[in-house]
């Protein structure tokens, strides 16, 4: 526990410094009541650590790799090599990515408590087959020889189901706050979902590593599975909808949704609305370029830091040490920047923002090619966190909102996560093949083509084409403001 409190701790001081500086900026021309700040508070908290939590539940995965590729596998190499983990996590997302389909039209019927429940609930019992799965792979258990001889098979399905359930949370969250947040403050809402995704990196990256050191590889996947039980429990007494439910005054938002009182859309109608609005579609696709460079970071560094460490020694440097707590810190400074900046600097519009940090990204990426086998490729991955993960909140969290509008954001975010999990779908099935294959050595060492930093070259260079195509797309929106969405 003492270990845990101290690794939090950077990130609690962080937190307060970014409240009281938010505390201190000139106000929006928003009023609410004590009362209802109060209770809005009461409301998003605990839906969004819940999603916090369904992050450390999706890139758990990531974590139970560095066990896994130390088993050995029925083919006598590692059990969940480079190569079968992109496979697995490829599935995953590419589910991820098309299950807005489905539950971005559930969301907006049956509104984001009931997404946020189902989401937790799915993603906790798929955890659990997960965990007792790795039990019977540990122990040599019943079913070792099926789940050894069938184990990327195996952990795509469950995996692919956990996403599934997943994709409920975003859309949750992002449709349970657009009535409860004004055009004018959504800015620095986006800051608290840059907040609350970070969080999630942190606990997926640095407890999970903590629960695999201390208490062993199963609890990996049984203690998220734990927390979104004890969440759950709390969003069904706590969150709802709307102000309205909660004895709070409803109010207009000014989104795309205003001023339109008449029926609601059916689904379809919906889909081809956002699938014509050029706006929705350009940021969809800046955030599909998101997705694309977010994982190639988030996913691939520790990877190749351990597996080039024999020359390169970097898995003794800072960063690897701390990858969950900085990757946390990053994101919260690149989610609060891009949200007060959107607000205070550019009046609510979200596309300045994105092109800034795209530019950042781009340079970031073209930076990293000559720099990523010296000791500065930490602080640089670093950095394009910060920025990826700016744009990522300000365009999923807070654009999906605006020019979604709160009637019909459930589909407007569906669509735009969708497209940040295809690019990561895309990015991980393109390292799946590009990157070096590892072998298992004497005493599970990790050796072959992996261990050559040279043969990791393919890793910087892909982030280039995603960098300048999401600037390219991120410049087009510059100018955009939410309006009503109408069928032509």
């Amino acid at each position: 526990m003492l270990e845990w409190l101290r690794e939090l701790a950077p990130i609690l001081i962080l937190l307060a410094v970014v409240t009281i500086v938010i505390s201190r900026l000139p106000k929006i021309e928003i009023s609410h009541s004590a009362a209802f700040r109060r209770r809005r508070l009461l409301n998003w908290l605990p839906l969004g650590l819940t999603y916090a939590f369904l992050y450390m539940a999706r890139y758990n995965l990531k974590v139970s790799k560095f066990a896994f590729e130390s088993m050995q596998g029925t083919d006598g190499g590692p059990m969940m090599g480079n190569e079968a983990f992109g496979v697995i996590f490829g599935v995953g997302t590419v589910i991820y990515g098309f299950s807005f389909l489905i539950n971005g039209p559930l969301t907006d019927r049956f509104g984001g408590r009931f997404s946020i429940l189902v989401g937790a609930a799915g993603a906790l019992l798929m955890n659990l087959l997960m965990g007792l799965v790795t039990v019977s792979l540990v122990n040599h258990g019943p079913g070792y020889l099926f789940f050894a001889g069938h184990f990327v098979t195996v952990f795509s399905v469950l995996y692919g189901a956990n996403m599934y359930f997943q994709s409920f949370g975003a859309v949750a969250i992002v449709k349970v706050n657009a009535s409860w947040f004004h055009v004018r403050e959504r800015g620095v809402f986006g800051a608290i979902f840059g907040i609350l995704i970070s969080l999630g990196i942190y606990f997926a990256f640095d407890w999970s590593m903590l629960i695999l050191n201390g208490i062993g590889l199963t609890w990996v996947f049984f203690f998220p599975a734990v927390a979104l039980g004890i969440f759950w429990v709390l969003d069904v007494f706590l969150v709802r909808n709307t102000p309205g439910e909660a004895g709070q005054k409803d109010f207009d938002t000014a989104d795309a949704s205003s001023g339109d009182d008449g029926p609601k859309l059916g689904a379809v109608a919906v889909f081809k609305l956002m699938l014509r609005n050029p706006i929705i579609m350009t940021i969809a696709g800046v955030e599909f370029c998101s997705g694309f460079l977010r994982q190639s970071i988030m996913q691939w560094f520790r990877t190749f830091a351990k597996q080039t460490d024999a020359v390169l020694g970097l898995k003794s440097s800072f960063v690897y040490e701390n990858w969950g707590l900085l990757l946390c810190c990053a994101g919260i400074l690149g989610g609060v920047v891009a949200g007060v900046i959107s607000d205070h600097v550019f009046q609510s519009r979200r596309g300045p923002v994105a092109a800034l940090l795209y530019m950042l990204m781009l340079a970031g990426s073209i930076a990293l090619v000559f720099v990523y086998r010296t000791p500065l490729v930490g602080a640089l991955v670093l950095i394009m966190s910060m920025a990826v993960i700016g744009v990522h909140g300000m365009l999923s969290g807070t654009a999906s909102m605006d020019f979604g509008g709160r009637k019909n954001v459930g589909i407007a975010v569906g669509i735009i996560d969708g497209f940040v999990y295809l690019g990561t779908a895309v990015m991980s099935f393109t390292y799946a093949v590009i990157l070096p294959r590892e072998e298992l050595g004497v005493g599970g060492a990790i050796a072959g083509a992996a261990t050559d930093p040279a043969k990791w070259i393919a890793w910087p260079i892909a982030m280039i084409p995603a960098a300048l195509l999401g600037l390219f797309l991120a410049v087009r929106v510059w100018n955009a403001t939410a309006s009503r969405l109408t069928a032509k």
